[in-house]
């Protein structure tokens, strides 16, 4: 029999209050369960808002520990309790002036697997990021889950092939990318549609060149923070699953709260892997400039 698999995607919008966040996130966990639902992600800061509009330090009181943490704890139990894995993107508080964008991987069982730290940290108008967010520390990472080998990125890290790689070769079936990206709805007009097609064509090219499935949750809602002047962002939703060759297989609309439920066939990617072997033929003994910023 093949290795199916259901990947359930939380697409939502966020309030000011975290506690009531995190409760609609286990809520909606619950059903995308009792939907079917084996693996699911969140969104990214799936707790909070997208504070990072502004540089405020108000926010850093939003961080907590993980997995000690009583947002990491709520999804561990709800894991447990509807034999789920659970990638839960939080707001890392890892010490005093150091703090992390971080996803917590957790298996089925309510163990905690691990976490990744989100490697590339944005600083654009209205994504001040590198104010509140230290660069992850540990690398790319994949975890063995009672449902499947999984990749975890974030949001940024969308765009860069190195990194989908390197998790890809860590035997990573599904690349899960927690992500907040939205539109400046003065610029939507204009820029709108490039700037979706682009988001959506490099996450699916990762399927292509690493023959996994590609699954990409994002949030939805316009968020205008209080105190905060200007027209705020316009989240523009659209999750999606994408298959081995880079095909859309299901989507999210753009301004619903769902949950995805996608169905994928792992066994087929030891078959594009064989018939598309692009890890076979890399030239591994050629790339040494890839780790320079610049070749003169």
């Amino acid at each position: 029999m093949p290795r199916i698999v259901k990947l359930g995607l939380i697409q939502t919008h966020a309030t000011a209050d975290p506690k009531e966040n995190l409760e609609q996130q286990i809520k909606l966990i619950r059903e995308a369960a009792d939907r079917g639902a084996q693996i699911i992600s969140t969104q990214e800061m799936c707790t909070t808002q997208y504070f990072c509009q502004e540089e405020n330090h108000k926010y850093f009181n939003f961080g907590e520990a993980i997995p000690d943490g009583p947002s990491t704890k709520a999804f561990c139990a709800v894991a447990k309790e509807k034999k789920v894995v659970i990638v839960a993107a939080l707001f890392e508080k890892r010490a005093e002036g150091v703090y992390h964008n971080t996803a917590a991987i957790i298996d089925a069982d309510g163990s905690f697997l691990g976490k990744y730290r989100k490697m590339h940290i944005p600083d654009d108008p209205l994504f001040y990021e590198k104010f509140y967010f230290t660069p992850g520390d540990i690398g790319f990472k994949t975890w063995t889950t009672k449902y499947g080998k999984i990749g975890v990125l974030i949001c940024w890290d969308q765009w860069y092939p190195e990194a989908a790689r390197l998790t890809a070769l860590q035997g990573a079936e599904i690349l899960f990318y927690p992500t907040a990206i939205g539109w400046h709805p003065s610029e939507k007009e204009q820029y709108g549609e490039a700037h979706h097609s682009s988001w959506e064509t490099i996450q699916r090219s990762h399927g292509i060149a690493n023959g996994c499935y590609v699954a990409v949750t994002n949030r939805i809602g316009h968020e205008k923070l209080e105190g905060v002047g200007g027209d705020g962002l316009q989240f523009w939703g659209q999750s999606f699953v994408a298959n081995t060759s880079g095909q859309i297989m299901a989507k999210a609309s753009i301004d619903t709260e769902e949950i995805l439920i996608v169905p994928v066939n792992l066994d087929a990617i030891d078959t594009v892997r064989t018939h598309w072997p692009f890890f076979r033929d890399r030239r591994i003994d050629a790339y040494q400039d890839i780790t320079k910023r610049l070749i003169d």
